[in-house]
């Protein structure tokens, strides 16, 4: 965040020296003294916005190997119109296939990583186990326990559509 808030303010010194400097010395003062500011303004959010609708490209290709982005949220917000036109990516899911586990008794079940990003927000990992072929998931939080068997004993099963996005990429095979 603090880089690019003083990537903001670069930008808009640029922009501010570039427009002086063309009307000082090209057009010999001809332009209004109150342009110089206003593009100073005009480059800051000019580079805000570039800064926002870049965040979901470039914090995906920095992502970790195995990781699948699973599911996006777009946002329209009132005090950015722009986002009316185009919304911008505010936060993602995505599955660590890296590191997914299954046992061998329940194939149908298996235990992935699930990593939230959000735009201003901390990565947050949460293991979730997915049923697969009854479209449920489970969050493995305390109490929760596994048989010798495989089979996730206290756990509160949370009905899934089978076209959940989630679901589809936890349960596909790598």
């Amino acid at each position: 965040m603090f880089f690019e808030l003083i990537g903001t303010i670069i930008a808009g010194v640029a922009m501010a020296l570039l427009v002086w400097a063309v009307n000082r010395t090209l057009l010999k003062g001809r332009l209004p003294s109150w342009l110089v500011p206003v593009s100073a303004g005009l480059a800051m959010l000019v580079a805000t916005i570039s800064s926002e609708y870049g965040w979901f490209a470039r914090t995906q290709a920095n992502m970790p190997g195995g990781f699948v982005v699973a599911q996006s949220v777009e946002e329209q917000v009132f005090y950015r119109p722009w986002t009316y036109a185009v919304p911008y990516v505010s936060r993602f899911v995505a599955v660590d296939q890296a590191t997914m586990r299954t046992h061998a008794e329940q194939p149908g079940q298996r235990i992935v990583d699930l990593v939230f990003y959000g735009r201003w927000a901390r990565t947050a990992k949460v293991p979730v186990l997915f049923d697969c072929t009854q479209s449920r998931r489970a969050d493995i939080i305390d109490g929760v326990e596994f048989g010798d068997n495989g089979e996730a004993l206290g756990v509160d099963w949370i009905a899934v559509s089978a076209s959940d996005p989630i679901l589809r990429v936890a349960c596909e095979e790598v």
